[in-house]
């Protein structure tokens, strides 16, 4: 238990933000998921918006704080990989 108010204040500042951080790495990880799971079903215009769902995702994650720009940067580019390659088969 804090002793200085500040310090309770920041106390219940950290709770907030990660239960924040913690609702958009959800959020994330589930746009993944469903772009994935899409691919794996072959409809390629469904992926191809759930690709564009995930991008926008991770691009929040970032503006956010939640990932690195080049964590962000190397997802994205693993996703368009994935997106890219099954359209070529």
């Amino acid at each position: 238990m804090p002793n200085i108010k500040s310090a309770a204040k920041r106390a219940r500042q950290n709770i907030k933000h990660e239960n924040r951080n913690q609702r958009i790495k959800s959020m994330l990880k589930t746009s993944i998921r469903r772009f994935e799971e899409s691919l794996q079903s072959g409809d390629h215009e469904d992926s191809g918006s759930r690709l564009h769902i995930a991008v926008r995702q991770i691009d929040k994650a970032v503006t956010k704080g939640i990932l690195h720009k080049n964590t962000a940067a190397r997802k994205k580019s693993r996703l368009s990989r994935l997106f890219n390659n099954s359209a070529a088969v």
